[in-house]
């Protein structure tokens, strides 16, 4: 979710700003995927980090964030920590421009004659669009995962079309969406990701009207960069926060390998009796060997990333509306 992050949050900054504004859609879907595709070049070393941290085979090797880092850079070069980046990479236009059309769609499906949107309403509009991306995020960030936690560098030549392939020769199209509904969850958090940014950029940048009231239209008049800045680190922090534990769960059930891969990712997860088979049953035993803390394992790199990404996506973002608007 929010980022997963995955590419599709981080491409997201901005969405609200220029819902109602008549731009053009073009300038927009560019300036977005320019901004998604940099985001993501920064976000996803610490992603991966975030995977192997909650992957319970590998957990035990990485003492700490900061030796996670190390350790992959050290074991597996620093490409290691770029494994599973042509998924989301490929695919970020197509996410881009899905996000925005559907964002869109739920944002004025619940609109009235013009009127500026609601925070509940932006929130709900924000929570769809999460649901309705779990469908195409879900075989991303399955094909992502897996070959994130590729250890041996020599697997990191596994290409994404072979997984696929191998997937798909031994469980159909099933096993393509493995962690749907988790994912499905997970991404209702893009509501409190779009409530966030909205809420924060209208508190810094809603100026006094004659009658003593304010205006809460935060797409009115483009906003400072610091604003955006503050606005979109508090938005990915929310984002997160919330439905976090749950992205631990879909790691988990994503991180399971079909028997017909275990030559490739050299997984020790059985399919026997497989605990990680269904979301119960991924809490039930990631309580009983973790406990509490097990839910939020990974949530470090992930809130750290967070400023950097958010900082250069919006900067990105602005300047490539700016060059491209006429």
């Amino acid at each position: 979710m929010p980022g997963a992050v995955s590419p599709i949050l981080i491409s997201l900054q901005g969405l609200l700003t220029f819902a109602i504004l008549d731009l053009d859609p073009t300038t927009d879907f560019i300036a977005g995927t320019t901004a998604g595709i940099v985001g993501l070049l920064i976000a996803h070393p610490f992603d991966t980090v975030k995977v192997r941290l909650q992957n319970p085979d590998l957990s035990s090797r990485y003492h700490s964030v900061s030796h996670a880092f190390t350790t992959i850079i050290r074991e597996e070069r620093f490409s290691g920590l770029y494994k599973g980046i042509a998924s989301p990479l490929a695919t970020c236009a197509f996410m881009n421009g899905f996000v925005f059309a559907s964002y869109k769609f739920f944002l004025k499906a619940q609109m009235v004659d013009g009127s500026i949107p609601s925070l509940t309403e932006v929130a709900i509009a924000g929570s769809c669009c999460g649901v309705a991306m779990s469908f195409f995020a879900t075989p991303i960030e399955l094909i992502k995962i897996r070959q994130q936690n590729m250890l041996e560098s020599g697997l990191g030549s596994v290409s994404t079309s072979k997984l696929i392939y191998t997937i798909h020769r031994e469980h159909g199209l099933k096993g393509l969406f493995r962690g749907l509904t988790a994912t499905a969850i997970r991404d209702l958090g893009y509501g409190a990701y779009f409530f966030g940014y909205e809420a924060t950029s209208r508190y810094f940048t809603t100026p006094p009207v004659p009658n003593g009231s304010t205006s809460s239209d935060s797409s009115q008049g483009s906003m400072p960069l610091w604003v955006l800045f503050i606005s979109g680190g508090v938005a990915g922090i929310l984002g997160w926060l919330p439905t976090f534990p749950m992205d631990v769960v879909k790691t988990r059930m994503q991180s399971t390998e079909p028997a017909g891969t275990r030559s490739i990712t050299r997984s020790e997860v059985t399919t026997v009796d497989n605990p990680y088979r269904t979301i119960i049953s991924t809490i039930r035993h990631s309580y009983r060997i973790d406990g509490a803390r097990g839910f939020f394992l990974g949530l470090s790199p992930t809130l750290l990333r967070a400023i950097p990404v958010n900082m250069a996506t919006f900067a990105v973002y602005e300047t490539v509306v700016g060059l491209l608007s006429p």
